[in-house]
C-alpha cells in the first residue's frame, strides 16, 4: 500500500511523527512524505525533533515546492492520504481547490480520484468559515478528524492521548493497530489503572 503522509505547520506535530512510526513497522506500506518548512519549525519548537528524524520514517520525501513530482498526478496510484496535523490554512486551501504547493496539491488529487483523504484538523475553537470549510470537504470525500482522544481507556501518559488518535486514522486506512484500545463494552477492569479522581 501506498500512502502519502503530510504535516503541515499547525501545533501537534507529535501525530505526524507518531503516524510514521506506526507505519514503518508495517510490512507491505510505502510511506510517500510531504513535511512543509512551518511544519519543521513547529517540531523543533515542540519537541525538539528535526526535519531528518521525520524523513528518515519515510520511504520517499519530496519539498512541499515540488509541485512537479509524481504526487500531483492522478496517475500516480496511492492507497490516500493523510495531513497529520492539519493546520486550517492547509484545509481552507484543499476546500478551495487552491494547489498552490505539493500538500494541497496531492490532496485535490486524492478528492478528484476520489481517494482516501483524512484531516487532522488542530484548531479549536472553530468559526463559522472554518465549519463551512469542513462541510465543503467532507461532502467532497474527505474525512475530517480532529485529534480529539477518549478516556475510557485512562491514559496515563501523553503518548497514550496522541496514540488514541493516530490508532483511529490507522483504522480508518485498513491498518488497524494491534495494541490499540479499545472500548469494552463498559466492562471494568479487573487492574484498573489508576485514572482522574472522581470529585467530593
Amino acid at each position: 500500500m501506498r500512502l502519502i503522509v503530510g504535516i503541515s505547520g499547525a501545533s501537534g506535530s507529535i501525530y505526524g511523527y507518531r503516524l510514521l512510526e506506526k507505519l514503518r513497522r508495517r510490512p507491505g506500506v510505502e510511506v510517500h512524505l510531504i513535511l512543509t518548512r512551518s511544519a519543521e519549525r513547529t517540531a523543533f519548537l515542540e519537541d525538539g525533533r528535526g526535519a531528518q528524524e521525520f524523513k528518515a520514517l519515510a520511504d520517499f520525501v519530496y519539498p512541499m515546492e515540488d509541485i512537479g513530482s509524481r504526487l500531483a498526478s492522478g496517475s500516480f496510484q496511492t492507497g490516500g492520504m493523510v495531513i497529520a496535523p492539519c493546520s486550517v490554512h492547509s484545509m481552507s486551501a484543499i476546500a478551495a481547490g487552491l494547489s498552490s504547493n505539493l500538500l494541497i496539491r496531492a490532496a485535490d488529487v486524492c478528492l478528484k480520484e476520489r481517494r482516501k483523504l483524512i484531516l487532522m484538523v488542530r484548531e479549536t475553537p472553530l468559526h463559522l468559515g472554518h465549519l463551512r470549510s469542513m462541510l465543503a470537504l467532507t461532502e467532497m470525500g474527505a474525512i475530517i478528524l480532529p485529534p480529539v482522544p477518549g478516556f475510557y481507556h485512562q491514559p496515563q501518559t501523553v503518548l497514550d492521548i496522541v496514540d488514541h488518535s493516530v490508532d483511529r486514522v490507522l483504522d480508518l486506512l485498513g491498518l488497524p493497530a494491534e495494541d490499540a484500545q479499545r472500548w469494552d463494552g463498559g466492562k471494568e477492569s479487573k487492574t484498573k489503572k489508576p485514572g482522574i479522581r472522581k470529585p467530593k
